[in-house]
């Protein structure tokens, strides 16, 4: 007896669901990074000037001048004579080799220094004010001219009780440890670490290059704080020799 047979058919397979198969692929932050770098980099050689720098004419001395400036420096009265009898060398410098006006005004008391048509540098006017600070601070002439031939000099000025609240007789043996019998401990210093000093009553004032005064200023500052001056002459001599050496 035949019989169809039919044979069961699979059934079909259930559709996965879309999001199933649809993973996209995350680009990482570095690589989209590196592709804009990429793409600028070449935009940059492509462009047939772009790699050049702009080229800016120079500025004229005019232009680059501006207004007439003016700085004023007061002097003390303990000063007016030291001034008055070293006016002629303080004066020639600023007026011929810098090309700037001063002038000395009664009434306020004070230095005027002033620019002009003639004024080349525009710092020019900071040198000669530096230069006129120095000489009232107590500085010789010859020294204070240092200001102006080199760029590299600044002054500094602190108070002895800046370093130890000293008062009477204790702030008197400070200062004269400082100085030293004659200024023998003073003069000592300059010449080693190569600066000029002046002490005004509590006041120290250091003149030279920045890391010349960094030494001077240690020293003076042991001193004060009560160490010996055999040791200190011997720290700053260490220190100068090793900062010879590096240069």
């Amino acid at each position: 007896m035949d019989t169809d047979k039919t044979l069961p058919v699979a059934a079909a397979a259930p559709e996965a669901p879309e999001d199933a198969g649809s993973f996209t692929t995350v680009k990482s932050k570095k690589s989209q990074k590196r592709k804009r770098d990429a793409d600028a980099a070449d935009m940059e050689t492509e462009g047939p000037g772009a790699s050049k720098r702009p080229q800016f004419p120079p500025i004229s001395s005019d232009k680059l001048r501006g207004p007439d400036e003016m700085r004023k420096v007061s002097v003390p009265a303990h000063r007016y004579t030291p001034l008055k009898e070293n006016w002629l060398k303080i004066f020639t410098p600023i007026v011929e080799n810098l090309q700037l006006q001063v002038r000395f005004n009664l009434k306020t008391r004070n230095v005027e220094i002033k620019t002009c048509k003639d004024t080349q540098d525009i710092g020019s006017l900071t040198k000669a004010s530096d230069f006129v600070k120095a000489f009232v601070l107590g500085f010789q002439v010859e020294d204070a001219l240092a200001l102006i031939r080199l760029d590299e000099l600044f002054l500094e000025s602190f108070d002895v009780t800046d370093v130890k609240p000293l008062k009477g007789d204790h702030l008197s043996r400070a200062i004269g440890r400082i100085a030293g019998k004659g200024g023998k401990t003073k003069f000592t210093i300059e010449n080693v670490t190569k600066t000029r000093i002046v002490l005004a009553e509590t006041k120290v004032h250091i003149l030279g290059s920045f890391q010349n005064i960094k030494m001077a200023r240690t020293a003076i500052c042991n001193l004060i704080l009560g160490s010996p001056p055999s040791k200190v002459y011997g720290n700053i001599r260490v220190v100068a020799s090793r900062t010879a050496e590096r240069f």
